[in-house]
């Protein structure tokens, strides 16, 4: 049998390396029904229970989940996932979608539930939207929760004022979503690179499909990785599957992406900080 695909003669195999994916979603509309004003529904394909993101983690070494709250179906009612959490055994915490002018004391309801920090999407939305988003920050910072950020291409360049002056911890989702065509010296991409000094800034090494112009495994996005890598270290970058692959442009699988890593990370070393050491250090996993 070809030793691709014989794990019992290779009991490290990549898919039994422990990992921790750092960006999924929960949606099950049968038992969480979406809200009346979502501007986008999943179906079909999309939709990812719990149940059957536990047999997804089983299938490829993924001991634990930072859940994040979809806008697509959910929004701001966090329901579904804190009830993923709260029914997880210790598996999952959560990235929450708050109100921007939400209070202390609601954010730390849901400190105690699991939710590790709350998200900002401008690809969604657009940056006229989040433009008084500086005050979260300020109030997740004085929490120490994580800002998370989902751009792409320059709209990044908003928020990077704020995170040199506000000592938040800050997730930055899918490398940013730079623009492959643009280069490495895009402006965004370079203010990025340039946070990396606050030690305060995390990248998800994730989301490819949503930006890249080539198909798997997305040689245009490489370069990207490299650049981060060197600039934050694998200290501050982890891995992240995007799963169940909301608004895919194509089929997405989950066993390509783990491979995936192999072909960018050789080293058993490296993989095993990206997968596991940064972002338990970060998150704080029970193991």
């Amino acid at each position: 049998m070809p030793s691709s695909i014989n794990r019992h003669t290779n009991p490290m195999h990549i898919f039994d390396e422990p990992k921790i994916d750092c960006h999924a979603h929960v949606i099950d509309p049968a038992h969480f029904p979406y809200g009346t004003n979502v501007s986008y529904k999943p179906a079909g394909q999309e939709i990812g229970t719990t149940a059957q993101l536990r047999q997804v983690m089983k299938t490829y070494g993924v001991r634990h989940a930072l859940l994040v709250q979809p806008n697509s179906g959910y929004g701001s009612d966090n329901s579904c996932m804190l009830d993923a959490i709260a029914n997880g055994d210790g598996r999952f915490k959560g990235i929450a979608i708050v109100d921007l002018d939400v209070d202390i004391a609601t954010l730390k309801r849901l400190q105690a539930q699991g939710i590790v920090g709350a998200a900002i999407n401008p690809t969604f939305y657009g940056n006229e939207h989040y433009k008084q988003a500086d005050g979260l920050m300020k109030r997740l910072a004085d929490l120490d929760m994580f800002f998370n950020l989902q751009v792409e291409h320059d709209q990044f360049l908003m928020y990077a004022p704020w995170i040199e002056s506000i000592p938040a911890k800050v997730l930055i989702d899918h490398l940013g979503r730079p623009t492959p065509q643009a280069g490495l010296n895009q402006p965004a991409f370079v203010a990025m690179l340039r946070l990396a000094k606050t030690g305060r800034v995390n990248v998800k090494l994730s989301g490819y499909a949503k930006y890249a112009r080539l198909p798997y495994p997305f040689e245009d996005c490489w370069p990207f990785v490299q650049a981060m890598v060197e600039a934050f270290t694998l200290g501050h970058c982890m891995w992240a599957s995007d799963w169940p692959y909301l608004r895919a442009p194509e089929r997405q699988d989950y066993g390509p992406l783990v491979e995936l890593v192999a072909q960018l990370f050789p080293s058993a070393a490296d993989r095993r900080k990206l997968f596991w050491g940064t972002p338990n250090r970060l998150f704080n996993f029970a193991g």
